[in-house]
């Protein structure tokens, strides 16, 4: 027969009830029909970036907008001497005779100072030279010269000479030497040959102003520039050089009678470039 609850049984069944019931309410009363609230990510702060470093623009040469390197857009030099401080060890000074023997050339007639290269020639013949090496075959160069009213027997000279000193075979150019005393006038001497062949041209320039001298050495030509102007030209392939030239500077002296009045050359700068 069916067992039968007493009424203590019925009663604790029912609390149980009662109270699971009102633990499910408890629950179901906890939850909420809104989105859980989202927190945002903290904003972080604003990123700064340096700016990148900056470099000093190259040096601009003085008188460089009438050089033959901007004019004719020649690439960058190989090498520069803008002469503001010692003179490098690339010069060679010369020490010992003078031109063909006349006077002499001494270290102490080249001076640097504020940026300028001064050679100075004295009465008695005293002057300097000195040779920028080692050169090389074909190039360019240029040089930035002023030289004031000198005594005729002083001569202001930027040339090209051979590396093997085996001249006159291994030959010159001379692509400005200021013969006339009064500086207004510039000449200009291929040397070629055995027999110390020569080209010749002239050139009128007030040189006791600054004018930019340069020259360009090719396989078929020499071409010699004045600011950036030709103005004196070999296309004959038997006058160029057989080997490799590098640029000399000399304030040269051709003895006259008596003694000479001082006399001096000035360079800003030189500048040897590739072809």
């Amino acid at each position: 027969m069916p067992r039968r609850w007493s009424g203590r049984v019925v009663a604790a069944i029912a609390a149980v009830i009662v109270l699971a019931v009102a633990t499910t309410v408890v629950v179901v009363t906890g939850e909420s029909d809104e989105p859980p609230a989202v927190t945002a990510a903290p904003t972080p702060p604003p990123t700064t970036t340096a700016p990148p470093p900056t470099t000093a623009p190259p040096k601009l040469s003085a008188g460089a907008e009438t050089s033959a390197a901007t004019l004719l857009g020649w690439p960058a030099p190989k090498r520069v001497d803008e002469f503001d401080g010692p003179l490098s060890s690339a010069w060679e000074v010369y020490d010992g005779d003078g031109h063909n023997g006349n006077g002499r050339r001494s270290p102490a007639a080249i001076t640097t100072a504020g940026g300028i290269l001064t050679i100075t020639g004295d009465a008695a013949g005293r002057t300097g030279g000195m040779a920028w090496g080692p050169g090389q075959k074909y190039g360019r160069w240029e040089g930035r010269v002023r030289a004031p009213a000198a005594d005729p027997s002083y001569h202001a000279v930027l040339l090209l000479w051979p590396d093997a000193e085996n001249w006159p075979v291994g030959g010159e150019v001379d692509f400005m030497e200021m013969v006339d005393p009064a500086r207004q006038s510039t000449k200009a001497y291929l040397h070629w040959g055995r027999s110390n062949n020569q080209v010749t041209a002239e050139v009128n320039v007030d040189a006791t102003q600054w004018h930019n001298w340069a020259v360009e050495w090719t396989p078929d030509h020499i071409v010699a520039y004045l600011d950036g102007t030709e103005w004196f030209r070999s296309d004959s392939t038997r006058q160029l050089p057989p080997g490799k030239m590098h640029l000399a500077i000399q304030l040269d002296w051709f003895p006259e009678d008596g003694s000479a009045t001082p006399t001096t050359m000035q360079v800003d700068w030189v500048k040897e470039y590739p072809l």
